[in-house]
């Protein structure tokens, strides 16, 4: 089954075998003097005639140009954004840096849990902050203040779309991260013309909450698609659409409303479970605290976050990672310092600073504008910098891993295509490296914009040109 992010709806397709191309039914390798014409025959195909194509192919060591198609135009990217926010970390952060959540006391006892904005914590963390608090004999708080100051700003953005906000890949980015600040449910098929049974996952999330269930399972020739929704103003969360009778259960995900708030109670209630008595709560916007640390957790490395950011686009993931950049100089608007720290570090590594215009970090703006030239600059100079593997090996891997799992399935591309995906209303793009087996190692982008079609056929006309470059050999 492919998942596909199309604006605010996640669509969930069967496909009983993949989607090839006409091209991908043969084996015959091509030259690079044949591929432009292939290319320009596969974009200028009709039901194309009134999308934007962006495209840039070179060779990655020499940058012999194989292919551009307005790559110096600006683009609507998508999550291909994400490849310029983790290079601009890497460049600016070390590869093991870590995000550290930190509790302190005072001597009235009050103790202060203080977030950094790590988006990797869950209650796992929480558990090993009680432990050593317990261990070092604190049986009773008088307050728990929960410190949410570290990012300042807002913590969703303007140009996010309505229906992105609700879901959980557009939840709201604090200092105080929970479970990427979602609430998550599991929808299961039951009996034709049954309502799909929802699940929490976390079944103490449903507290308070009210699901409106517009769903139901079809017969095994239906389509299949899920939509979840939030409430902006009551607890309700609204699910819709339909999965087949037998088919596997499907993960869905909506935002919290107050993650600060979520955040403290859920502390609580891993404090009380630990033996520890909790008088009363609070949260204070002012990044202050004592001075006495009494137990902290740290992330993964930056490495592993990147790999998890880029590998499965995780919006929480990027926009906290931005967030932090921005913190590192500056105390005040943290995505907008965040945008300038990366514009510095990008520009220090060699990328035009012309060649984007970004308003956040993960790509789900409408209004970030990327070249594809820009996308292979950065995607060239990180191949020559002393994170390349790190940085590479965050990618998804065609036909295995990430975003690009399901994709290029039983074909050419497997294994030696790592890209970027990106995926918006009208939006499709990626960008990456190949490593065709009879030719040169390759950087590229392929964008396209402006475009009434499915997300279905966009993504295949792309995996199309990449196939053709799978298949490019040396000739005289």
């Amino acid at each position: 089954m492919k998942k596909f992010l199309f604006g605010g709806l996640i669509c969930f397709l069967s496909l009983s075998q993949p989607v090839l191309s006409q091209t991908e039914s043969s084996s015959q390798k091509i030259c690079p003097t044949e591929l432009e014409p292939a290319i320009n025959t596969l974009i200028n195909r009709p039901q194309f005639q009134h999308s934007r194509w962006g495209i840039l192919i070179e060779t990655l060591t020499q940058g012999r140009t194989l292919y551009n198609r307005d790559s110096q135009y600006y683009f609507i990217p998508a999550s291909t954004v994400k490849l310029l926010t983790t290079a601009a970390a890497f460049q600016k952060l070390s590869a093991n840096f870590r995000i550290r959540t930190s509790v302190y006391g005072d001597n009235q006892g009050n103790i202060y849990i203080v977030g950094r904005g790590d988006p990797s914590l869950t209650e796992t963390q929480l558990k090993d902050l009680a432990q050593q608090l317990k261990n070092k004999g604190i049986s009773q708080i008088n307050q728990l203040i929960a410190v949410d100051g570290y990012f300042t700003g807002s913590p969703i953005h303007s140009s996010w779309q309505w229906e992105d906000i609700q879901s959980g890949y557009g939840a709201p980015i604090n200092s105080l991260i929970l479970n990427q600040n979602s609430l998550d449910l599991i929808l299961s098929p039951q009996g034709v013309g049954q309502p799909l049974k929802v699940t929490w996952v976390r079944p103490e999330q449903a507290t308070g909450w009210t699901v409106e269930n517009q769903t139901k399972t079809v017969n095994k020739n239906e389509p299949e698609f899920v939509d979840i929704g939030r409430d902006l103003s009551k607890p309700i969360i609204r699910v819709s659409g339909q999965l087949r009778v037998g088919a596997e259960p499907e993960p869905v995900y909506a935002a919290v409303v107050e993650p600060t708030e979520n955040f403290i109670q859920v502390f609580k209630q891993v404090l009380l479970n630990s033996g520890i008595q909790v008088l009363q709560t609070s949260i204070a916007a002012n990044f202050s605290y004592p001075p006495e640390e009494l137990a902290f957790v740290e992330s993964p490395p930056l490495s592993e976050l990147i790999k998890t950011l880029n590998s499965e686009s995780n919006n929480v993931f990027a926009e906290s990672l931005l967030r932090t950049l921005g913190v590192q100089n500056s105390r005040s608007d943290s995505v907008e310092s965040g945008l300038k720290e990366i514009q510095l570090m990008l520009t220090r590594l060699g990328v035009n600073p012309q060649g984007y215009y970004l308003v956040d970090g993960s790509g789900l703006s409408q209004n970030n504008l990327v070249t594809p030239l820009a996308l292979v600059q950065t995607l060239r100079l990180m191949a020559g910098s002393p994170v390349t593997e790190l940085y590479q090996n965050s990618l998804p891997v065609a036909g295995i891993s990430g975003t690009l799992k399901g994709r290029f399935q039983d074909s050419s591309a497997v294994g030696i295509v790592q890209a970027k995906t990106g995926t918006l209303t009208g939006v499709s793009s990626l960008a990456g490296y190949i490593s065709p087996p009879d030719y040169q190692p390759l950087v590229f982008s392929i964008m396209i914009n402006q475009t009434h079609l499915p997300t279905t056929e966009l993504r295949k006309a792309i995996d199309e040109i990449v196939l053709l470059l799978t298949r490019l050999k040396s000739c005289p």
